[in-house]
C-alpha cells in the first residue's frame, strides 16, 4: 500500500515539475506569436492581389513612368466586341504619325480554336510584346502553311500604312479618308520585313483588340520600360452592347464559346441572360458571354482604382457615347493622351463619321458614317423589357460606375 502511495506522489511531483518548466516556454512562445502576427497584420497590404501585380513589394514604383515625349509611344485600345472599337481604331488609323494594327490577335484565336480564352491570354500578350517591337515574325506561329506577307495581316485592306506609299500607291498616307478596299486589294503583296521597316519609322504604334479579357494580362507590358505601354479602354452601355451582340450573334458564336470555356461553366455563371430554353444555341452563347463582359469590366475598374499613380497616368477611359456625341472634343483628349496633334481634316473626319444618315446593324463590322444618336439608342427599340431588366440587373454596378442610368422613357445616357 505504501509503495503505491509513493508511486502516486512521485508521478504527481514529476507532473508538477514538468508543468512549472513548460509554463515559461508557452508564455514566451505566445508573446512571440502575438508579436509576429501583429507584425504581419501591419505589413499586409490593403489589396494584396492587386498590388502584387505592380511590383514584388506591393509598392508603387516610379521607375516605370518613362518620359513619353522622349520615347516611342505604344498604345493598346482595350475593348470588347460591339463597343464601337473599330471606329475608335479608325481615328488612329487615319493619323499620319500612327502605325496601326487592327485585331492582330485574331490569328491566335483562329489558329488555336476551340482553346478557351483564358488559356490564350499568355500567347496574346507575347504577340503584343513582339509586335510593339516591330517583330512580325511572331505571326508565323499561327500562319500554318501560308506565306507571311502584308496580305496576311488581319484587316490589311483597310490599313493606311499597308495601302499607302511606299508599300502601295493605292492611297497617300497623309490624305484623310477611309481606305477603298477594292483598290487596296490590288496592292502587290509585300514581304513582312518591308512592313517591319515601315513600323520602325512611326513615333506612335497603336493596336486595337478585343481578345484581352482583362487588364491584368497587360501589366507585364506596362511595367516593361522598353514597351512603356499606354492603355485606352473603351466602354459602352451594356444594353447597347448586348443588343449589338444579338444582332451579330452568328459572327460571334466562336468567340463567345471561347470566352465561356474560360470560366468552366462554374455555378456563378448560369447563363442568366438567356430568357428561356426556346432561344437558339447561337443566341444562348452570345447572351451568356455578356455576363462575363460586365465582370471583366468591373475587374478592370478595380485594378485601375488600386493601381500606382504612374499606371493611372498611362490609362485613359473612354465611353462610346461621349466619343460619338462629342467627337472633336474626345478626339482632342485621345490625341493629347497619345502625344499626337490633330488637324482640321481629322476633326472633319470624326464629325462626318458620326453624322451620317441612319444606322444599320446588317453589316455590323463595316466601318461607315452613321447617325450617332440612332446607334446609341437602338437598344431601346430592339430589346424587350425582360432582356433590358436582365442586363441592368447583372451589370448594375458597372452601369453605376460608368454613369449609365437605368431604363426610363427619356433618351438620356
Amino acid at each position: 500500500m505504501k509503495r503505491r502511495l509513493h508511486k502516486k506522489y512521485l508521478v504527481l511531483i514529476l507532473a508538477y515539475t514538468g508543468l512549472l518548466l513548460l509554463i515559461p516556454y508557452v508564455l514566451d512562445y505566445g508573446d512571440k506569436s502575438v508579436h509576429h502576427n501583429n507584425k504581419l497584420r501591419q505589413q499586409q497590404p490593403r489589396c494584396p492581389d492587386l498590388e502584387k501585380l505592380w511590383d514584388d513589394n506591393g509598392n508603387a514604383s516610379e521607375q516605370h513612368a518613362v518620359n513619353r515625349s522622349q520615347t516611342r509611344i505604344h498604345i493598346y485600345l482595350h475593348a470588347t466586341w460591339r463597343t464601337g472599337s473599330s471606329f475608335l481604331g479608325e481615328l488612329f488609323n487615319q493619323h499620319p504619325d500612327v502605325f496601326y494594327l487592327y485585331e492582330p490577335m485574331w490569328h491566335i484565336w483562329q489558329a488555336l480554336y476551340p482553346g478557351d480564352a483564358g488559356s490564350l491570354q499568355g500567347a496574346v500578350r507575347d504577340m503584343m510584346n513582339a509586335l510593339y517591337r516591330c517583330d512580325f515574325s511572331v505571326l508565323k506561329l499561327y500562319a500554318g502553311s501560308q506565306n507571311i506577307t502584308t496580305s496576311f495581316i488581319f484587316g490589311w485592306k483597310m490599313n493606311k500604312v499597308i495601302c499607302s506609299e511606299p508599300l502601295c500607291d493605292a492611297h497617300k498616307r497623309h490624305d484623310i479618308g477611309l481606305v477603298k478596299e477594292d483598290q487596296c486589294a490590288k496592292c502587290k503583296k509585300r514581304d513582312i520585313k518591308d512592313l517591319e521597316r515601315e513600323c520602325k519609322k512611326y513615333p506612335v504604334m497603336v493596336i486595337k483588340g478585343v481578345r484581352v479579357l482583362d487588364l491584368s494580362t497587360l501589366v507585364p507590358l506596362m511595367k516593361d520600360p522598353t514597351i512603356n505601354l499606354q492603355i485606352i479602354q473603351l466602354f459602352r452601355d451594356p444594353r447597347a452592347v448586348h443588343n449589338s451582340r444579338l444582332k451579330s450573334k452568328q459572327a460571334l458564336v466562336k468567340e463567345s464559346i471561347q470566352v465561356l470555356r474560360s470560366k468552366k461553366q462554374t455555378d456563378k455563371y448560369k447563363r442568366l441572360l438567356v430568357p428561356n430554353n426556346r432561344v437558339n444555341r447561337a443566341e444562348s452563347y452570345v447572351s451568356s458571354a455578356m455576363e462575363l463582359i460586365c465582370d471583366n469590366w468591373l475587374s478592370d475598374m478595380m485594378l485601375v482604382l488600386n493601381a500606382p499613380p504612374w499606371v493611372r497616368r498611362n490609362y485613359l477611359r473612354v465611353r462610346y457615347e461621349d466619343l460619338v456625341l462629342q467627337p472633336m472634343e474626345e478626339l482632342q483628349r485621345l490625341f493629347l493622351f497619345s502625344n499626337l496633334t490633330s488637324s482640321p481634316a481629322l476633326d472633319r473626319f470624326a464629325l462626318n463619321m458620326t453624322h451620317g444618315h441612319g444606322y444599320s446593324s446588317d453589316k455590323p463590322f463595316l466601318i461607315s458614317s452613321r447617325d450617332a444618336k440612332e446607334a446609341i439608342y437602338a437598344w431601346r427599340e430592339r430589346l424587350n423589357v425582360e432582356q433590358i431588366n436582365q442586363v441592368e440587373a447583372y451589370c448594375s454596378e458597372v452601369m453605376r460606375q460608368l454613369g449609365y442610368d437605368k431604363n426610363s422613357g427619356d433618351k438620356t445616357t
